[in-house]
């Protein structure tokens, strides 16, 4: 048996363009959880409030939290995750943001567009 048919372990790539429309209502959110996380020792806390004031991408990717996405899909555990966050200029119409474009990925995987 190959290593492709044995293996339990899949990697789930998903790239997200968002448009903040409220960056003071993004970062008021941020800085709640941020004030709700107890394990957050104080010196780490009052790092990342400035992160996350400063910058609404850093806001943005402290809302944005790897296990939620697949906390309730049956059947599976997160064994690992990463993610960033960085303002872009985002135009529909260019091929750069083709989302059905063939970027060389394997057969196996599959894309799913929203839109």
């Amino acid at each position: 048996m190959s290593a492709e048919e044995t293996s339990r372990f899949v990697r789930l790539r998903v790239e997200l363009v968002l448009e903040v429309q409220d960056e003071d209502e993004l970062t008021k959110a941020a800085l709640g959880r941020l004030a709700r996380d107890p394990e957050l020792p104080p010196e780490e806390r009052a790092h990342a409030e400035g992160a996350v004031t400063e910058d609404t991408a850093e806001a943005l990717a402290y809302l944005v939290d790897p296990f939620d996405l697949v906390s309730e899909v049956p059947g599976v555990e997160l064994q690992q995750a990463s993610w960033s966050s960085e303002r872009v200029e985002y135009d529909p119409d260019s091929p750069e943001w083709d989302l059905d474009e063939d970027d060389g990925a394997d057969d196996d995987e599959e894309e799913v567009g929203i839109g």
